[in-house]
């Protein structure tokens, strides 16, 4: 059971609850299992390479409260706890409780089931590879790859990772920064009330290019809302106490937490697109939403049907998603990631540039899914975790090590700035010596 510790340094109001990691304690590194993969570092999640602690808002269900959260854990090797700093709050209901721990376990994938994939997969790359120092960073991946509090907040940011001639790592990353962001915006504004009848556009658009989008004119929501940057420039709403703000971490001044399907369900299509730069994206976005509002698309049912990651699973769940209005082949293979199948690679322009540059292949888009399944099917079920675990390897060789990265250097890690001809030469020597 979670431990709860009130404390009320200088008056501030905030908690702390320790999760234990039970079956995950063994090897497990908080860094390790947040810094790995691109959604990390989308809005509202924030990790902190200093104090190596990870930071965002996450909503409470039963009644709704919405709190900041900072996560931790203790710097021993011998750690079995995780530390959760709580925002907000003196004090948290039980289903408060209970809503807060599966939202952490959920984004850190804490559960048996995943635990299991976690020590299958390190169990098939020791039988594989044993101690060889080629091969290192397959060892040394945790076999978790970090995801959102909700299925939901996942499946919108497969939505916005798309199509930025991008797949969920970073060719044109910082367009979907910027997205991500700017939804965390609209939702502060929402939550708070804040608007203005007077709004420049260079206010709340994000300044990132919209590349190839449709051209179509964009009609302006006759109510418009100000992204304010300053907390104390802008009125809220008078159910938020200034001690509860006070208090939050200053990352998140002017930011909420990710919108829910409730928040977006009647916007204005053209309003959520101008506002956050989304594009044809608000469309589908707003659809998702609309359709979880109105029960035509069921998020808990898929979630209880993932915990068995079978082919037929996957197939009945994948045939489900692609009902759904812009979600794809890539995109739906994205978000069954998420839910927990690595049995499919998602594979795209930045597959075909990975493959290129590391193995030597010269595949096209017609073949790059029969190249990744050539490359990685001794890893099976686990291929995208072998093919993730060296994507994510080659990043950190050209751009240094993720997790170390500061915020403003986020937007910098594109997968033009990957065309390195010194890690492809190391690769292609090796891939020649093993054939």
């Amino acid at each position: 059971m979670a431990k709860e510790q009130e404390e009320n340094g200088n008056g501030s109001s905030s908690l702390l609850v320790e999760l234990p990691l039970r079956e995950a304690a063994e090897g497990f590194e908080l860094e390790k299992a947040i810094c790995s993969h691109g959604l990390f570092m989308l809005a509202p999640n924030h990790w902190d390479p200093i104090s190596r602690s990870f930071s965002r808002p996450l909503r409470l269900t039963s009644p709704p409260l919405t709190v900041t959260v900072r996560i931790s854990q203790p710097p021993t090797s011998s750690s079995s706890t995780l530390y959760l700093r709580v925002y907000g709050a003196s004090s948290l209901s039980p289903p408060h409780r209970h809503s807060l721990l599966n939202q952490v376990s959920r984004m850190l994938r804490l559960s048996e089931s995943e635990e299991n994939k976690v020590r299958e997969f390190r169990s098939i790359v020791e039988a594989l590879h044993g101690e060889e120092e080629a091969t290192e960073y397959l060892r040394s991946f945790s076999g978790r790859v970090f995801r959102s509090p909700t299925l939901f907040e996942d499946m919108v940011k497969c939505i916005i990772l798309c199509n930025c001639q991008a797949p969920p790592t970073f060719y044109r990353f910082s367009r979907t920064l910027s997205m991500a962001k700017a939804l965390c915006e609209l939702q502060f504004e929402i939550q708070h009330q804040i608007s203005s009848s007077k709004a420049a556009e260079d206010d709340f658009i994000p300044k990132t290019p919209a590349g190839k989008e449709s051209k179509r004119k964009l009609r302006v929501s006759k109510v418009s809302m100000r992204l304010e940057s300053k907390f104390t420039e802008s009125k809220v709403d008078n159910s938020v106490s200034d001690l509860q703000l006070s208090q939050e971490p200053l990352d998140f001044v002017g930011m909420g937490s990710f919108p829910s399907p409730e928040e977006l369900a009647n916007l204005d299509e053209s309003f959520l697109a101008k506002r956050c730069n989304l594009g044809y994206r608000a469309s589908r976005i707003l659809k998702l939403a609309q359709g979880v509002v109105q029960g035509n698309i069921q998020l808990t049912q898929p979630e209880e049907d993932c915990k068995e990651t079978s082919f037929s699973s996957y197939d009945k769940l994948s045939q489900r998603l692609r009902q759904i209005d812009g979600f794809g082949p890539f995109t739906c293979a994205n978000v069954l990631m998420c839910m927990g199948f690595y049995h499919v690679i998602p594979a795209d322009s930045e597959t075909i540039r990975h493959l290129k540059q590391v193995h030597s292949k010269s595949c096209t888009v017609q073949t790059v899914g029969r190249d990744v399944e050539l490359i990685y099917a001794k890893y099976a079920p686990f291929q995208f975790l072998a093919y993730w675990a060296e994507m994510w390897h080659f990043y950190g060789q050209r751009f240094g090590k993720l997790s170390e990265l500061p915020v403003s250097d986020y937007k910098f890690i594109t997968a033009s700035n990957m065309k390195n001809k010194k890690i492809a030469t190391r690769k292609r020597s090796k891939t020649s010596a093993e054939e």
